[in-house]
């Protein structure tokens, strides 16, 4: 079975906003917007003795070693075993991860956090014979284990995809030792994560003669201001905080991308994007013809910045104007109330079953919805407690694009929710490269609604707005951000030691690039160098680049589900509930999109250059 960072990576979906509000204690906040972790353990204690069992009954799989092979019935027996025991420990991780997130400064739920970690290395270890013994299974004597064993049909996909990847498998020695680095190739993540959330010491600055604290949460705020001095200061203050722990965040980054590299090679991969993308039998060149695709359409994107530019009224777009709304005095603030109404209207071309379980997310307490002091900052859904249900972590502000968020990370949780409910836990843990579609599809059917409710040239103008903010966000931000990673990584790989300054001018060059900055399209700072120190996603290793290819993925499927037929919905939802039993690419097949071709990415162009027309149209009508 797939480790358990593979697993809890797949089911634990994170949104790039980072959506905020005044901060509170937790205690001041009521309960109906708190999550109910109790569904997972009543208790603190509960969930010790529950770790204890589990660990008593872990040890039962290693009765199986040297027997894998002998029998179809011996070999489904152990597999259910071990299936068992990984299904409660990841529930036992996410109770302690989740807890840990609605406060991250509790050294308590740090340290059960940490215990699970030392509990999944003692199970890999446990279990490092089991994958080197199935590798000695011959393709015929699979094929009859099958034929004479009916449950192992719930294995096939994991058993025939294990041996695909024989040659980057090594023997139980070299898999207990890949267990046991485990225990270290994570601590550039968590280093990262406890530092900038729970240490970091974030900087004050005055705005409009009230002094505030720019943690994450303020900065995203401010950062939208409609205020230009406001923005420029908080961007200037904010980065140049970071800056003054450049060495800091750039060691943890290059040992993130050396553990990468340990792991690649220890594998028999020729490339960390290689390693990363075969786990789900990805091409590269997917990745590649994204990267080659945005670049051959960076004119789009300077159209967007010239939109932005003329719509704001500057002479001179700087990077720092990039998150001001986009038209001034129009209301788009959205109490909690509306925005889930707005949310499940927007949802019913997908039927009734998918409003009803949408409708529980909100009124069963599956969703922490508020920031509080010391609460992970941004937005997730997590999916890995099989038996329960999922959860989704926001730090709701009001703002449309908060709305917008919560359906984001709606869509993951009714993607968790309906493959949990259809397959076997072997086969929930749909891959990251399909996850986001199924989010970023949300969001376009909340945007398609609002739209059709407004007439307003102000508001329709906001409202596309989103809608190319998202583009901007996802599709061109997201490739930025990978082809940073492939940048570094490949230079590691080659041989050169990167340090936090190595890490600003390459991260500047780029963005000046992107954005247009020598056609003085958008003026990028150089305190903007510093902006890779904060982003978590380069810690999860070419995670970035499938936010991108599943905005496309979903562009393509929305217009099937909203103006396709019912056989086009009903693709879709099947393709919700199929968790890993295809490759990914071959599930967005059967939805009816097919990521070999640039059509997906074709069709998203042609789209953002509609919403573009619309804009320019109505900026027009209004004499702007």
């Amino acid at each position: 079975m797939r480790k358990k960072t593979q697993i809890i990576a797949a089911m634990m979906l994170f949104s790039t906003t980072v959506a905020v509000s005044q901060m509170k204690v937790r205690e001041e906040l009521p309960e109906k917007y708190k999550w109910n972790l109790s569904d997972l353990y009543a208790t603190d204690e509960v969930w010790k003795e529950e770790k204890e069992r589990i660990q008593t009954k872990m040890k039962d799989v290693g009765s199986y070693k040297g027997k894998l092979t002998t029998s179809g019935t011996i070999l489904l027996e152990a597999l259910e075993l071990h299936t068992s025991v990984l299904k409660e420990m990841v529930r036992l991780s996410s109770y302690a991860s989740m807890k840990s997130d609605q406060d991250t400064r509790v050294t308590k739920y740090a340290g059960m956090k940490q215990e699970l970690q030392q509990l999944f290395s003692e199970y890999g270890a446990l279990t490092s014979f089991l994958e080197p013994e199935l590798l000695t299974l011959e393709d015929d004597q699979l094929d009859n284990f099958l034929t004479q064993e009916k449950g192992l049909a719930t294995y096939k996909f994991y058993l025939t995809d294990l041996l695909r990847k024989r040659a980057h498998r090594g023997s139980e020695e070299v898999e207990k030792v890949m267990a046991y680095s485990s225990l270290m190739s994570s601590n550039a993540a968590n280093i990262f994560n406890t530092f900038f959330n729970a240490e970091f010491p974030h900087p004050e600055a005055d705005l409009n003669g009230e002094r505030v604290k720019l943690n994450p949460a303020n900065f995203a705020l401010y950062r939208a201001s409609d205020d230009r001095e406001v923005r420029s200061k908080v961007f200037a203050t904010y980065f140049g905080k970071l800056n003054e722990f450049q060495r800091t965040f750039g060691a943890q980054l290059y040992g993130n991308i050396n553990a990468a590299l340990f792991e690649t090679k220890a594998r028999n991969y020729k490339s960390t994007l290689n390693r990363a993308l075969d786990s789900d039998n990805i091409p590269t060149d997917v990745f590649h013809n994204l990267l080659k695709n945005v670049n051959g359409n960076l004119e789009t994107f300077h159209r967007y910045l010239n939109l932005r530019k003329r719509m704001m009224g500057v002479d001179t777009l700087h990077y720092y104007d990039l998150y001001a709304p986009l038209v001034e005095k129009v209301d788009l603030d959205y109490t909690v109330e509306e925005a889930i109404e707005n949310i499940l209207q927007s949802l019913q071309p997908l039927g009734t079953n998918y409003v009803d379980v949408s409708k529980r997310a909100f009124n069963e307490r599956w969703i922490d919805m508020y920031p509080n002091e010391g609460k992970r900052s941004g937005a997730y859904s997590n999916g890995s407690a099989y038996d329960v249900h999922p959860y989704i972590l926001m730090n709701y502000n009001g703002k449309y694009n908060d709305m917008s968020t919560l359906t984001h990370e709606l869509g993951h949780t009714m993607h968790s929710y309906l493959t949990n409910k259809k397959q076997q836990f072997a086969n929930a843990n749909y891959s990251i490269f399909v996850a986001e579609v199924a989010s970023t599809l949300n969001e376009e059917l909340l945007n398609d609604y609002m739209l059709r409710q407004i007439k307003d040239d102000e508001l329709r103008l906001a409202i596309l707005g989103n809608y190319l903010e998202g583009a901007k966000g996802t599709l061109f931000r997201q490739t930025q951000f990978a082809e940073f990673e492939s940048i570094i990584h490949e230079k590691v790989a080659n041989g050169e030691a990167l340090t936090g300054e190595d890490f600003d001018k390459l991260y500047l060059d780029l963005t000046k690039r992107y954005y247009g900055h020598d056609q003085n399209i958008c003026i990028v700072d150089d305190y903007i160098k510093s902006e890779w120190s904060y982003i978590p996603h380069f810690y999860y290793n070419f995670y970035v680049y499938q936010y991108a290819t599943s905005f496309t993925a979903s562009t393509a499927l929305s217009e099937k589900v909203l103006n396709g037929t019912d056989e086009d919905r009903k693709k879709y939802l099947d393709f919700l509930a199929s968790g890993s039993t295809k490759y990914p690419v071959e599930l967005l097949v059967d939805a009816g999109v097919d990521m070999n071709t640039s059509e997906p990415f074709d069709l998203t162009i042609a789209k953002i250059n509609k919403v573009m027309e619309e804009m320019e149209t109505i900026l027009t009508r209004m004499g702007k």
